[in-house]
């Protein structure tokens, strides 16, 4: 991890869950943080609670990474500020609830706008600051399990959200081959986890598997092993479940 020392790393949906917990423990890591979310008063709260030096490391800046403008004016601010994006991990993602064939649409444009152009918004811009300054920097897809196979969730299967995940896998592929042609050496990791104890899943589905259920800091923890490989080693896809879990 020590290459990674005073880096910029760029986190979206820093104000809770993984996000969060990411936050939290890069700047402890020693790399200069940007936390990006919508609700930057709870990412204030986090920051609150860090070392003096640690909160000279730590920003807190509103981000929208549905919306296009929300989300190059941020990078704009990161690479005139501070220098240039290093690292990136894409956590933002929302879910709504209800049946694919009856929703809102407008709900459904919600997910697919956050879930992946989102994360084309933000891959764009981090990785024309990459190339810009030459440095092999390191990318994030938080994917999920249902980015692999489709599940029945209780009730649902979540409707337009896995669709998004598994395109999730297919951007994480497509972006390590467009990579090889382009001769870059930017490292492109996705982190599929299964159920984690975040804000996200329904409250009631949680409670029933409170016995197997990821905590944030387990994907911490995988991104931190995939950060501290050596240049030539690319994690691609790292699948994160609890034992015991049912799906």
């Amino acid at each position: 991890m020590e290459r990674w020392n005073n880096r910029v790393a760029v986190i979206t949906g820093a104000s809770s869950g993984i996000g969060a917990s990411l936050a939290e423990n890069l700047v402890k890591h020693g790399l200069i943080v940007v936390a990006l979310a919508r609700r930057i008063d709870r990412v204030e709260h986090i920051k609150s609670k860090l070392s003096p030096n640690e909160q000279g490391r730590f920003h807190v800046k509103f981000c929208d990474v549905s919306n296009e403008a929300s989300v190059s004016e941020v990078f704009s601010w990161i690479c005139s500020t501070l220098g240039g994006v290093d690292v990136l991990i894409n956590n933002a993602g929302v879910h709504k609830d209800g049946f694919l064939a009856t929703m809102d649409l407008k709900d459904i444009q919600t997910v697919v706008n956050t879930n992946l152009m989102g994360v084309v918004y933000c891959t764009q811009a981090a990785v024309k600051s990459m190339r810009e300054r030459n440095f092999d920097g390191h990318i994030f897809l938080i994917n999920s399990v249902l980015g692999h196979n489709v599940k029945r969730l209780g009730d649902t299967v979540a409707n337009i959200y896995p669709a998004t995940k598994f395109g999730l896998t297919a951007i994480n592929e497509i972006l390590r081959q467009e990579f090889n042609i382009l001769k870059s050496k930017i490292k492109i990791t996705s982190i599929s986890p299964g159920l984690v104890d975040t804000e996200m899943p329904d409250p009631v589905f949680l409670s029933m598997m409170k016995d197997s259920l990821l905590k944030a800091q387990d994907i911490t923890d995988g991104i931190l092993y995939a950060l501290g490989t050596p240049p030539h080693v690319q994690v691609h896809e790292l699948t994160l479940r609890p034992v015991g879990e049912l799906f």
